[in-house]
């Protein structure tokens, strides 16, 4: 029988994610297996959890990764938070508003939405208003969001909230690692993310971290957590001083994410930021002179998540197709509204480099003549 892995291509991938893996992690990912209660294996599980408090900018305790793709670190945060008729405020303008409105709605939330035109930001002013009118158990936002390549505004968001009872929820699966993140300063209640972004590990955990003030909340609860494998009252005690099994850790996974954030801190934070935006810049100029046209306005794109507008006389999937059977190099289409009107470029991790910039332009050169 043949093995279809002798197969594998190495492709460049600029999508929406996976970002490219450095060597080291997949080094790390053959280390031998450890039992997940193993002495030595606890040591690495504390390392980490601290490493990913200095990525966050948080001093959380329950600060671990989820087992499971940053979708499983989104239903975490609200399974555990979230009781049937609890009130939350989703504040939309991507796919991935898009989700937490559908995961807060089928735990039974009863879920209001405030939704921006796609390709613009969330405008903190317009949540202001709405939140001097009602009152909400969780508010709840996407930090980078990956379907339009638009920052939004977490730290005003968070703002707004200072000394309410309200939780505040924030995705940073395509942020954390590449533009700065201030879990504590911001007011952020719930935080989650994803590996296989930024942080260039492959997908398979979610970086998650609760405040004192969620922690509480969970403790509180009328009802249990609906879902047992994701229950944060359980997870927790695997991964604080009792050590009390729950399930099985994906131990290589963990060696993975242990030493794509050791690259990262090494490099420095600042550095790594630096990097991102200066990659993004010399795309943009690239674009600019091939004349393509960014989908959204200059002081709220992101740097490791690029949306450029696609000419009406190419048609846009079969550029994407040969720029992955020719050149081996791997980008990503528009979602929902924008489906087939953009391109989504990533630059994320070890992806963000001037040699993948470089190698993009000129094939786009030569496809587009």
């Amino acid at each position: 029988m043949k093995n279809m892995l002798e197969g594998i291509e190495e492709v460049l991938l600029m999508g929406p994610g996976p970002s490219c893996v450095p060597p080291e992690v997949y080094s790390a990912l053959g280390r031998k297996t450890l039992g997940h209660l193993d002495p030595y294996f606890l040591r690495i599980m504390d390392e980490l959890k601290g490493m990913l408090r200095a990525i966050m900018n948080t001093k959380n305790e329950l600060t671990i990764p989820i087992s499971g793709t940053g979708s499983a670190g989104m239903e975490a945060s609200f399974v555990n938070l979230v009781e049937p008729g609890d009130r939350v405020l989703i504040l939309i303008n991507g796919v991935f508003g898009v989700r937490m409105r559908e995961v807060a709605s089928r735990l039974g939330a009863n879920v209001d939405a405030i939704e921006f035109t796609w390709g613009t930001p969330v405008v903190p002013e317009v949540v202001g208003k709405r939140l001097k009118q009602e009152t909400y158990r969780i508010v709840a936002v996407v930090h980078a969001e990956t379907s339009t390549g638009v920052r939004n505004p977490v730290a005003e968001i968070g703002s707004l909230l200072k000394g309410s009872d309200t939780l505040y929820l924030v995705d940073t699966v395509t942020s954390l690692g590449g533009i700065e993140v201030r879990m504590d300063d911001w007011g952020i209640d719930a935080l989650y993310s994803g590996t296989q972004k930024c942080l260039s590990c492959p997908p398979g955990l979610a970086p998650l971290s609760f405040s004192d003030k969620a922690m509480a909340r969970l403790k509180g609860r009328r009802t249990k957590v609906p879902n047992w494998y994701l229950d944060l009252s359980l997870i927790a005690s695997y991964w604080g001083k009792d050590r009390v099994y729950h399930h099985t850790a994906p131990v290589n996974m963990i060696y993975g994410l242990y030493q794509a954030l050791l690259i990262i801190l090494e490099e420095g934070l600042e550095k790594v930021f630096a990097r991102h935006r200066q990659n993004h810049l010399l795309l943009v100029r690239g674009f600019d002179e091939m004349g393509l046209k960014m989908l959204v306005e200059e002081p709220y794109r992101l740097p490791m998540l690029n949306t450029v507008l696609c000419p009406g006389e190419v048609n846009e999937l079969s550029l994407r197709r040969c720029l992955r059977s020719d050149y081996r190099i791997e980008i990503g289409g528009g979602l929902g509204p924008l489906a087939g009107k953009i391109w989504r470029v990533g630059l994320m991790g070890h992806t963000a480099r001037k040699e993948s910039v470089e190698r993009l332009l000129s094939a786009l050169r030569k496809l587009m003549g």
